[in-house]
């Protein structure tokens, strides 16, 4: 029995899996909200008393850098170490990964209908494959090919500077600077992001905000789903709302290449996350490509990676579990040799 977990800064995913098969329906799972719990620990055990399953392993994908088994979650206020958290709940295994690195761990197992695709492409055989999951926060991860299968690795590059594309963007990012000592990408391209697009535009370019939506805004605990939301209404779509959707689709999209020019990812770009599957309707995929594909003298080679949009909303946990069961087989190959 595997206890996997997806800790994210809104809520925690978590189920119990006794084989490591995408197909697999989970012995037990629920989904907790993260900030109603003093520490992953609490969270935990609330949950395993209440499905009254035993489990000897775990293994938690966090939204934050793990470093030698211990991580300082990004936006929740807690530091996980492995061997304590082992400890706490009584296991014999525990094993820590990053939220990206446990979702680019179930790339390999996902199939067409987990998946759209947003830009066809040539997948190059044993070519590097990228993740990138705008959410609460923005990861990125990436995969390399090796004699054992693709390995998955973490990365932070979604705290790396924002770059601007144009003179609007500029503009943006003179504006964040007066907020923020840093303004990276996730300052944009995540939940928190659409928020400072739309103040962006509302005081700096002067775009009307309609006296209904200032009041949905002041009424709502989180602005995100009230901007999503106004762009894609079929009657009286706010104006302010759409643009603010095309910037950060834009940004998205800029930061999407600059990934897969980093890693040079001809294996395929996979954008995961909670939040653009949410805004299908209102996401600007013309917008997305474009700048996807402003790449000046590479155009041509990021025109030919393959970009797909992840829909399986428990990649995360399916990826977590692959990695743990890996490594309990070489646990068990160790021991019989």
């Amino acid at each position: 029995m595997l206890l996997v977990g997806d800790i994210g800064g809104t809520k925690t995913s978590l189920a119990v899996y006794a084989r490591p098969n995408r197909e697999d329906i989970p012995i037990a799972e629920a989904t907790l909200k993260s900030a109603a719990f003093p520490d992953p620990g609490a969270l935990v055990q609330v949950f395993l008393d209440q499905c009254g399953v035993r489990v000897d392993s775990a293994v938690f994908g966090v939204a934050g850098p793990v470093v030698q088994g211990s991580v300082q979650t990004t936006n929740l206020p807690w530091t996980i170490r492995d061997q304590e958290l082992r400890a706490t709940l009584g296991l014999s295994n525990l094993w820590l990964l990053n939220d990206l690195q446990a979702i680019a761990n179930s790339i390999p197992a996902l199939g067409s209908s987990d998946l759209q695709i947003l830009q066809d492409g040539e997948f190059v055989k044993h070519g590097a494959i990228a993740v990138i999951a705008p959410g609460t926060g923005l990861g990125e991860a990436y995969l390399t090919d090796s004699p054992d299968g693709y390995q998955a690795h973490a990365s932070e590059g979604g705290h790396a500077d924002f770059a601007p594309l144009n003179a609007l963007q500029v503009e943006l990012l003179i504006f964040l600077l007066e907020k923020y000592d840093h303004v990276s990408y996730e300052r944009l391209c995540s939940g928190m992001g659409l928020p400072n697009i739309y103040q962006f535009l509302k005081e700096s370019k002067g775009l009307e905000e309609p006296d209904w939506l200032a009041k949905q805004l002041e009424e709502s605990s989180d602005p995100t789903p009230v901007i999503v939301r106004s762009a894609g209404q079929e009657e009286n779509p706010c104006a302010i709302c759409i643009e603010t959707v095309r910037l950060f689709s834009a940004i998205l999209g800029a930061e999407c290449s600059n990934v897969a020019l980093k890693f040079l990812a001809t294996g395929g770009i996979y954008i995961a996350g909670g939040m653009l599957p949410k805004m299908l309707d209102v996401f600007d995929k013309l917008v997305f490509l474009e700048a996807f594909r402003a790449k000046g003298r590479f155009a041509d080679l990021v025109s030919s990676i393959p970009v797909s949009l992840i829909l399986n909303p428990n990649a995360a946990l399916i990826g977590a579990s692959r990695f743990a069961f890996q490594q309990l087989e070489k646990q068990k190959m160790n021991a019989s040799g």
